[in-house]
C-alpha cells in the first residue's frame, strides 16, 4: 500500500473522528446538562478539573507502558512512542464498537514484519484489563445498593456469571496458546499459524506483570470517575466508589462505541444513583467521558495523521 494511500486512510480516520463528536453532540438534547454546566461555570471547580486532567495522563501513562511492556518480546521501543501509539488507538476506538479497533492505531507504530504479533500480544492487555475490569465490576456488586424491588436473585445470577467468566479469562490469560490453538481453528487466521507462536511460549512474569499495572490503571480511572461525581452532586463518597465500579462492568459488557458509551455509563450511573440530582450526575459522567477519552482521541487522531507509518506487507516466514 502506498504512502498516499496511508496517508488518506489516517485523514479519514481524522475526519471521520471529529465528524462523529460534531454529529453526537449536535443531536443530542442536552439542555439540561448545558443549563447545569453554565451553572457550575459561574464556580468552577478548577483544581479538581485539573486533577482530572493529570489522572488522565497518568492513566493513558499506565497503558502505554503495559502496552510497551507486552509487546517487548515482538518488539522494543520507547515509552514515548509507545504513548503515541496509545492514543493513536484511542482515535479509532472512536468509531469501532467497545474500542476494539485500538490495536490497529497502536501495531502502525511497529515495523511492519511485527505487526500480526503485535496485535495478539495487544489483545493479551486487552484480556487483562476487562478481567480487572469484571472482578472488581462483581465484586462491587455484592455491595452496592440498588433500589428498592430489585430482585437479590438477580444480583446473585450476576455475580455467578462474572465469576464464571473470570475463571475463563484467567484461564486464557495465563495460557495464551490456548488462544492460538482457538485462533487456528479459523480459516482466515489459521494461515497466520508462524505468527501465532509468540503465544506459544508467553513469558508468564510479563502476563502477571501486566495484570498487576492494569489493576492500578483500573485504580486510577476509577478515582478520576469517583472524583468527578463527587465534583458535580452530593452524596455519600462510599456509595460512589461501590457505584463506580458496576459502571464500569456494565459499559464493558454491552456493546457500544465510544460515543455511544456516553449514554450506557450516564443511564447506569443516573439508576444506581438514583437519589442525586440526574443531571450532576449526567455533567460528571460527561465530564470524565471528555477528559479521559474524547481528548485522548482527539489527540491521537492528530498523531495519527502527522505519524510517520508505514503500511507494508509482512513477508511470508
Amino acid at each position: 500500500m502506498t504512502r498516499r494511500t496511508l496517508l488518506i486512510i489516517r485523514v479519514t480516520v481524522f475526519l471521520a473522528a471529529c465528524g462523529y463528536l460534531f454529529l453526537r453532540f449536535k443531536e443530542q438534547p442536552l439542555d439540561d446538562l448545558w443549563a447545569s454546566m453554565r451553572d457550575h461555570a459561574q464556580h468552577p471547580p478548577v483544581s479538581g478539573l485539573l486533577v482530572l486532567f493529570l489522572l488522565m495522563l497518568l492513566n493513558w501513562g499506565l497503558e502505554a507502558w503495559k502496552w510497551r511492556w507486552l509487546v517487548a518480546p515482538v518488539q522494543t521501543m520507547s515509552l514515548s512512542k509507545a504513548l503515541q501509539a496509545t492514543f493513536a488507538g484511542t482515535s479509532i476506538a472512536l468509531i469501532t464498537p467497545n474500542r476494539t479497533g485500538e490495536f490497529i492505531g497502536r501495531v502502525l507504530f511497529l515495523a511492519p514484519q511485527n505487526r500480526v504479533p503485535g496485535v495478539l500480544t495487544t489483545l493479551l492487555g486487552s484480556l487483562a484489563q476487562f478481567t480487572v475490569t469484571v472482578l472488581f465490576g462483581a465484586l462491587a456488586l455484592l455491595l452496592v445498593p440498588f433500589k428498592d424491588g430489585f430482585d437479590p436473585l438477580w444480583r446473585s445470577v450476576l455475580v455467578s456469571l462474572a465469576a464464571l467468566v473470570i475463571a475463563l479469562l484467567l484461564l486464557a490469560y495465563f495460557r495464551p496458546q490456548l488462544i492460538r490453538r482457538g485462533l487456528q481453528g479459523i480459516p482466515l487466521v489459521g494461515g497466520l499459524s508462524h505468527h501465532l507462536a509468540v503465544l506459544e511460549d508467553y513469558p508468564v512474569h510479563r502476563s502477571q506483570r501486566a495484570l498487576l499495572i492494569s489493576a492500578l490503571r483500573y485504580a486510577v480511572f476509577s478515582a478520576q470517575s469517583v472524583l468527578a461525581i463527587e465534583l458535580f452532586t452530593e452524596g455519600d463518597v462510599l456509595e460512589t466508589v461501590l457505584v463506580v465500579p458496576v459502571m464500569f462492568l456494565f459499559t464493558s459488557l454491552v456493546p457500544s462505541m465510544l460515543l455511544t458509551e456516553l449514554g450506557v455509563r450516564g443511564s447506569v450511573a443516573i439508576t444506581l444513583l438514583h437519589a442525586r440530582a440526574p443531571e450532576g450526575v449526567l455533567l460528571a459522567t460527561t465530564v470524565i467521558w471528555l477528559i479521559n477519552l474524547v481528548l485522548p482521541a482527539v489527540i491521537g487522531a492528530v498523531l495519527l495523521v502527522l505519524a510517520r507509518v508505514r503500511l507494508e506487507p509482512v513477508p511470508a516466514s
